[in-house]
């Protein structure tokens, strides 16, 4: 057993992007600025739900984590994923487009046997949104911008 941090060290010093599994209305709370910063900084690249809180999605978004929401029905519990899966998105290939529908594929822990697939929809609602996410926050996006003027 290791606490999140710990693990997240471990698959970050492996090179392995996280993905965090949720439900319903992800980032209700009134911790939810700092929380998004705190996916970050764990190393959390995108993250999938039933649904999210409006601000605390847009929060993700400005940290750069793609928010990605299940289609209705779906649910990591109903896909039956318990989190031990390696996940792919697909469809990212030509760049994230705004409200982009993705195709998620989970395999098993070894990456050979497919678990589940299913759809998607990235939940950035503008071009910033995009752009955003493509350069890993609104913080790397403005030092770009700054750098290339």
């Amino acid at each position: 057993e290791s606490t999140v941090f710990e693990a997240s060290q471990r698959y970050r010093e492996d090179g392995t992007p996280l993905v965090v599994m949720a439900g319903v209305e992800f980032g209700t709370g009134s911790s939810r600025d700092w929380a998004a910063k705190g996916t970050d900084l764990l190393g959390v690249r995108a993250t999938i739900a039933e649904s999210y809180e409006r601000i605390y999605r847009d929060n993700l978004v400005g940290m750069g984590v793609l928010p990605l929401q299940f289609a209705e029905g779906d649910s990591w519990d109903s896909l039956g994923l318990d989190g031990t899966e390696i996940y792919e998105i697909h469809g990212l290939d030509d760049g994230l487009q705004v409200n982009d529908d993705l195709t998620v594929i989970a395999s098993d822990a070894d990456g050979e046997d497919v678990v589940a697939e299913f759809p998607v929809t990235a939940q950035v609602g503008t071009p910033a949104a995009v752009r955003y996410v493509e350069h890993g926050g609104i913080l790397h996006y403005v030092l770009r911008k700054l750098l290339t003027n």
